[in-house]
Parts: C-alpha cells; structure tokens; sequence
C-alpha cells in the first residue's frame, strides 16, 4: 500500500500554508481582534474582581430570585456561590466566570444573525452545515494551534477557541427556532402588511426565543467545558488547578477544583434552565 501514501494528500500543508497567509497578511486584523476581546475581558473581570466577594455573590443570588420567581433557587445560588468562596476558589471562578460570559457575548452577537440569515436562505444553511460539523467535532484541541500562533498565550486564545467550538450551538438553534415559526402565522402577518423586520420582531424572534434561550444554555455550558482546555494556552480559572492537580497527581487538589466546576456549571444550567421555561 505504499503507492497510495507516496501521494498523501497534503492536507496539513495546506493548512500550515493559510495560517501562514493569515499571519503575515492579517496581522492588523488580529491585533485588532485581540485588543477588542481584552477589553471586553478585562472589564467584565473589572466589574466581578473590584466589589467586596459578598457583594457579587448576593447580585448573583438576587438575579437568579428574579429570573426564576423562586426564593429557593435565589438560596441555592447564594449557598453554592459561598460554599466556593469557603473553599478557596473566588478569584479562580470570577476567572471562568469572565471567561463563559465573554464567550457568551461573542457567541450569541455572531450566531443568532447568522442563524437568522440561514432560515431565510435554505442555500446558505446547506453551505454552512458541514462547517458547523466540523467546528463542532474537529478535537478542540486542534483550536489551540491557530489560537496560540496569531494571540500568543494568555485569556484571548482561550475566549477565541471557546468560541470556535461553541459558536454552532447558538447558530443551529436559532436557525431552528427560526424556521419552524408557522406558514398561518407568517401568512397572517403579510395578510397585514407586515414589512420583513417587523415580521421578524414581532412574529419570529417572539416564537423562536425558547429555541434561542436553549441555545444561549448550550453556550454556557459548552463554554465551561473548555474552561480546562482553555487552562493549556494560559487562561486563567479553574482550569488552572485542575491542569495543576493533574501534573502533580494530587487527588485532593483534582476533586475540589474538578467539584467547583460541577458547582458552578448545575448553578447556571437550573437558572437558565427556568429562565428558559419562563420565556
């Protein structure tokens, strides 16, 4: 078999070949891009790092009251949020927190006009299918090669293979949500005279917003997985001492940070989880 390895394909140099292209040619973009993704980094750290620990911790326990109407849920967020406060991991969490909500932020500016547009036109969706399945199941580690070579190390790789990999959930709900509002009920709104956008505003987004919630949750809870991966391009969080736990074999180190996660990650799904059934 060795007649077919002799003309391998040259898959990897064709790839080593565009980031080549990109780095030399694009670099203003980039810079560009890497300053905006650390402002945005550095204000939300700002505004979670500079008041007291209690005092965010009571913000997070009132908006969850608030969200879901329960007192309990307002109590658990309260109780778990102080629970890692006691266990030593606030600026680690404040860390990933930034780093979840800034990918949020990005994720859901780019994927619901995006899954807006792929409704409108079945054309593009067909192209953007098989990108979105290879963004969603290339190794996410692959994400940090391109990361690391046109960001260096440090918070924005991290934001920017997080949002590579989790961009798709948004842009694949939305899409959904957005394509199965009702013929009757577009029907009715051209019946009077509804122009594009207000059939948008008022007719699809309203029906199409329990998708788009699911898939603000699934941006959520995609980027806290990568919080770890994240961890081996030098972003800050809980990633941290479970790469730490793990280079040292120190089991007691490996379950805290690992049980914080679990922690945080139960808090923000059951929040969003009835914020979604709400809306």
């Amino acid at each position: 078999m060795d007649w077919l390895t002799e003309y391998k394909i040259p898959v990897g140099d064709t790839a080593e070949s565009i980031f080549d292209w990109l780095q030399n040619h694009g670099g203003w973009f980039f810079d560009g891009l890497a300053s905006a993704m650390d402002t945005l980094i550095e204000s939300l750290l700002w505004v979670l790092e500079t008041p007291p620990p209690i005092a965010v911790i009571l913000v997070f326990a009132l908006f969850a009251w608030w969200v879901q109407k329960s007192w309990k849920m307002g109590l658990f967020v309260l109780v778990g949020f102080l629970f890692i406060l006691n266990q030593g991991y606030w600026d680690e969490t404040v860390e990933s927190l930034t780093l979840v909500v800034s990918a949020c932020v990005v994720c859901m500016a780019v994927g619901v006009p995006i899954g807006i547009a792929a409704a409108h036109r079945p054309k593009l969706y067909k192209v953007l299918q098989p990108i979105l399945d290879l963004m969603q199941t290339l190794p996410t580690f692959v994400y940090l090669i391109p990361a690391i070579v046109f960001f260096g190390i440090g918070m924005v790789p991290g934001l920017l293979a997080t949002v590579i990999f989790v961009v798709p959930a948004p842009i694949r709900l939305t899409h959904l949500g957005i394509s199965s509002v009702p013929t009757p009920l577009l029907e009715a709104a051209d019946a009077f005279g509804a122009t594009g956008w207000q059939k948008l505003v008022k007719v699809e987004l309203p029906y199409a917003l329990p998708q788009i919630m699911a898939g603000l949750n699934q941006t959520i809870m995609l980027s806290l997985s990568m919080v770890v991966i994240a961890a081996l391009v030098g972003a800050n969080g809980l990633g941290v001492p479970v790469m730490r736990a793990l280079g040292q074999v120190n089991t007691a180190l490996g379950f805290e940070s690992g049980f914080i996660i679990v922690v945080v990650a139960i808090m923000l799904d059951r929040v969003l989880r009835i914020g979604r059934a709400n809306a």
